[in-house]
């Protein structure tokens, strides 16, 4: 394995400095990273295509600030891509390049297909050779994506209540700089952060969410998260 793809485990000083977050999305999964950034002490800012579906999550936290996808895009100095891996490229086009280019942007999507799970495993629009990641990637060259939060229930995005945590995140992209940033908010969410290497590495973690599913689809189990153990 060449030194750019060898997983990594480090801390940033990112966890420290004061972000202004943008996040696209008003489902569970934006509600909940929304939530968490918040308590760590960031500045969020949610975006959706009708903001007032979010009347109830933004009473809860005053604090933060509702808004369009374009708003919530020009908004970050991080976005957060957490929409359907089906209306991830329109969520980003609604947000505008321009909002986007030159900022990590956290893509927390999968690519599931609208078709029915086959005995529990969930199926996927794409090849195992082209991620939803580096496809959204080629069509957004300047933003800087980086894979994460997309192997586990907005449930227990963050700080998981697991025994034998903190578990592992993968996560991966293109940018030194934004996976840097992004390392340092997943160590914030009470997460270990694991480098996986390029945009060509989403490929494999993308599945991951197909594995993390079969318990809950088979036997109502969605309480669970992934840990990489390596020798000491």
């Amino acid at each position: 394995m060449s030194p750019n793809v060898r997983p990594t485990m480090e801390s940033h000083d990112e966890t420290e400095h004061i972000m202004k977050i943008g996040i696209l999305g008003s489902g569970t999964v934006a509600q909940s990273l929304g939530a968490g950034f918040l308590d760590a002490g960031h500045e969020v800012m949610l975006g959706s295509r009708s903001p007032e579906k979010l009347a109830d999550w933004g009473a809860k936290h005053p604090t933060a600030s509702l808004g369009s996808f374009g708003d919530a895009a020009q908004f970050g100095e991080v976005i957060v891509l957490a929409a359907k891996g089906v209306h991830a490229a329109s969520v980003l086009r609604m947000a505008g390049t321009a909002n986007l280019d030159g900022k990590p942007v956290i893509d927390a999507t999968n690519p599931i297909a609208e078709l029915p799970p086959v005995d529990g495993v969930l199926q996927f629009f794409t090849s195992m050779n082209d991620s939803l990641m580096e496809q959204l990637q080629r069509e957004f060259p300047g933003a800087h994506l980086v894979k994460a939060f997309n192997s586990v229930g907005a449930a227990l995005m963050v700080h998981p209540p697991l025994p034998g945590g903190p578990p592992t995140m993968f996560f991966c992209g293109n940018d030194a700089g934004a996976k840097a940033t992004v390392s340092g908010l997943i160590t914030a969410l009470g997460w270990e952060p694991m480098d996986m290497g390029t945009a060509v590495a989403a490929r494999a973690i993308e599945p991951l969410c197909m594995l993390w599913c079969i318990p809950g689809m088979r036997g109502g189990s969605w309480v669970q998260a992934f840990k990489m153990l390596r020798p000491a």
